[in-house]
């Protein structure tokens, strides 16, 4: 049976309950409908709130998915030896009582996908909104999101009864509710400086309202009492989903001040926006599929881009039988992945690969013509480098001595983060002045170079933080996150004022140019960057300027 751990620590000024376990998907969905519940970066783990109300959650939330292990602090709630005396017990330890509550707090917007639900903390209400399908917390927007499946509207409203203040159900998409979700409205009507004394309200597509006006407390309190206000600080300007009322309101609210109101009705430009899905995930993926990957020894990564891309194609034909789906309805589907959901060819070929490992690896049924399915055309995209210079801003940006010695090593050695993340201790060898890189991608092994000046900072390193196993370790002597290294490398971009859109794995592309302007062979190059073809190596050289820069414009010759 799974396991997590519950630990009490004292992180970010407050008492908070760590909650942790092996990665799972499960367990993670699970956690996530706790309201609070945030990711630390710092333990690697999530964490919520040391209350009796959370804990009394938790062992309700994951009774009969997980064992939960924990660590009583002192003055806790009484510590149940096992969870079934917990969940049999009659004590009412943890309950609370929220008191009177105004029915302002209480309120729902209705979308054609989804619920969103406004209410304030009360034991007996989130356990109600945990009964119903898939209900989670959304933190950034402080209510909770629920499917719009049917009867859904009609519980909520027999549960909270009088106290639901408004059900809103003219909004046509779920990126109404305070702008949640990518805002593909076009903003260059909205002049970057008001004119005194003016109000701008621009209504778009008759879905959105956008408002911009002088700033003063009086106004912002009073924007705030309208339901499901955003503030966008990027643009500089309120948002609400549209209505006749909230328009009315904002317009007469400002009328009493003498301002001039503008008002405008605009459409949003068409960029071609992405469908989301759909449909659920109910329909579990085959049990032999998983391990037949297993068994083959797939990588993680390729196990969980498998599992959610053929999860994904059963639930798009969930009434189907796999063996009945035909070759015609598999390219319906991957047409519909490009021209609804827009996906990149790179994940179409994810998608063609999942499906064809369940046919011709699970099945064996390699002379169907589920082999024919064509494969989309790659664009020739050029990798973004950084110079020599950059690199040497983004490095002396950055402070901390670990987080100086990670990028370097990921930079002087042509890394991947996740090789980074994986090297241990023992793998810097100092003598022959190389570092050995374990159980790359596609499980190789190879060597690439260990720079001096990378192993004078590791010294300096080394004697500040005395890792015992992995070379980059985090707070518990775990390895070091992923996440965490491209927290580390946007800082440093930011600080260094860097334009460019770069990422970690931009530094490897750096490494591998440098190289190569610095005149090293490229079959060298290639083993060091542990590619298996020359091809891929091949890319660099439309990258690098070396040599160009004695060339001429035929410009130049011309007497103009």
């Amino acid at each position: 049976m799974k396991q997590i751990k519950i630990i009490p620590v004292v992180h970010r000024g407050g008492n908070q309950l760590l909650v942790k376990f092996d990665k799972d998907f499960e367990l993670q969905a699970i956690i996530k409908k706790i309201p609070g519940a945030l990711w630390s970066q710092t333990h690697v783990s999530w964490y919520v709130a040391d209350t009796a109300e959370n804990l009394e959650l938790i062992l309700r939330l994951f009774k009969d998915v997980a064992e939960v292990l924990r660590t009583t602090p002192p003055d806790s709630p009484p510590d149940y030896k096992s969870l079934e005396d917990f969940c049999s017990s009659d004590s009412t330890n943890g309950e609370t009582s929220s008191g009177p509550v105004s029915a302002s707090q209480y309120s729902l917007m209705v979308t054609p996908k989804k619920l969103f639900l406004k209410m304030p903390k009360n034991d007996d209400d989130i356990r109600f909104v945990n009964t119903l399908k898939y209900s989670r917390w959304k933190s950034e927007i402080f209510r909770w999101e629920i499917p719009n499946y049917k009867n859904n509207v009609e519980l909520i409203k027999q549960h909270f009864g009088q106290r639901l203040k408004e059900v809103i159900d003219n909004c046509k998409q779920e990126s109404d509710v305070r702008g949640l979700g990518s805002d593909n409205t076009e903003r260059k009507n909205i002049p970057e400086k008001l004119k005194p004394n003016t109000v701008i309200v621009e209504v778009v597509d008759n879905k959105k309202i956008l408002l911009r006006f002088p700033f003063a407390k009086e106004h912002v309190a009073r924007i705030k009492n309208i339901p499901y206000y955003y503030w966008h600080n990027e643009g500089k300007f309120w948002s609400f989903p549209y209505t006749e009322n909230i328009l009315s309101e904002i317009e007469s609210y400002f009328k009493k001040f003498n301002y001039e109101i503008e008002s405008k009705h605009t459409s949003a430009k068409d960029k071609g926006e992405k469908e989301k899905k759909n449909y659920g995930n109910d329909r579990k993926m085959p049990e032999e599929y998983l391990n037949k990957l297993k068994t083959i020894r797939y990588s993680e990564n390729t196990i969980r881009t498998y599992t959610v891309a053929f999860t994904d194609f059963i639930n798009y034909y969930s009434t189907k039988d796999l063996l009945e789906i035909s070759e015609i309805e598999i390219k319906a589907y991957l047409l519909y992945l490009i021209e609804k959901r827009k996906v990149s060819s790179s994940y179409q070929n994810q998608v063609i690969n999942a499906i064809k490992f369940y046919y011709e690896k699970v099945l064996g049924q390699k002379k169907l013509p589920y082999i024919a399915i064509e494969r989309p055309f790659k664009e020739k995209t050029l990798p973004t480098v950084l110079s020599v210079e950059e690199v040497m801003r983004i490095i002396k940006s950055v402070e901390n001595i670990k987080h100086k010695a990670i990028l370097l090593t990921i930079y002087s050695a042509g890394l991947r983060i996740s090789e980074a993340i994986n090297l241990k201790i023992a793998d810097i060898d100092r003598n022959r002045e190389v570092i050995i890189i374990k159980d790359a991608k596609g499980k190789k092994d190879r060597n690439s170079l260990l720079s001096e000046k990378l192993l004078i900072i590791l010294r300096d390193y080394f004697k500040k933080y005395r890792p015992k196993v992995w070379l980059f370790e985090g707070p518990d002597g775990e390895q070091y996150s992923a996440s965490s290294i491209n927290q580390i490398f946007r800082r440093a971009c930011y600080d260094a004022k860097i334009l460019k859109k770069a990422t970690v794995h931009t530094l490897r592309h750096s490494f591998a140019t440098h190289l190569l302007e610095s005149g090293a062979d490229i079959k060298y190059i290639k083993q060091l960057l542990g590619h298996s073809s020359l091809k891929t190596t091949e890319i660099y050289t439309h990258i690098t300027f070396k040599g160009m820069n004695k060339l001429k414009s035929p410009l130049d010759d011309m007497d103009i």
